[in-house]
């Protein structure tokens, strides 16, 4: 009986331990942002927008190519003499 009441009641007690990391020992200051992890997102944002732009702007062409090599293999097609 009592192997299992320690067992029950040790999780209780866990759960109020607080544990303090010490890389979170102190508060940030919001006050003096730091600027170059703000730089590091904001460029890394728009990186990301303009290679998304670039692909985007890439695949339109590469459709428009291939739906007029296709319409033009369709009109040889049918212009093609039949026998």
């Amino acid at each position: 009986m009592w192997l299992s009441g320690m067992l029950f009641r040790a999780p209780v007690a866990l759960r109020n331990v607080q544990t303090r990391s010490m890389f979170l020992a102190k508060k940030p200051d919001y006050s003096r942002p730091n600027w170059l992890r703000v730089s590091l997102a904001f460029g890394t944002s728009a990186f990301l927008w303009v290679t998304l732009f670039r692909q985007h702007q890439y695949d339109l062409a590469e459709c428009e190519r291939r739906l007029e090599s296709s319409t033009s293999q369709t009109h040889e097609i049918m212009d093609a003499p039949k026998n």
